[in-house]
């Protein structure tokens, strides 16, 4: 497994990490909202920033994890696959 694959690995762990962390989120203020809103009903930063910044984490490990998934010439992991084959000059023309 050479630097680029391991990168590829890291940005995947990071994006699911945040999408988890995200739901999570989303979850504890739909069951508890009374600890996520001020006295007249607004967001309190910490959960504002939360809400936003894990789903844009998310949506940007996304497009990183596809970038350099395209500069190491994977393949198209299938579900439950770690680390998918290489991509084959076949497999991008039938694309």
């Amino acid at each position: 497994m050479n630097a680029m694959v391991a990168a590829w690995l890291f940005v995947r762990a990071i994006r699911w990490l945040a999408w988890i962390l995200f739901l999570g989120w989303s979850v504890h203020y739909m069951l508890y909202p009374e600890q996520h809103l001020t006295q007249f009903r607004h967001l309190i930063p910490r959960t504002e920033m939360a809400l936003f910044g894990f789903s844009l984490l998310a949506i940007l490990a996304s497009f990183i994890e596809l970038m350099l998934r395209e500069r190491t010439g994977l393949a198209r992991p299938a579900f439950g696959q770690l680390i998918p084959p290489r991509a084959t000059k076949a497999a991008e023309i039938k694309r």
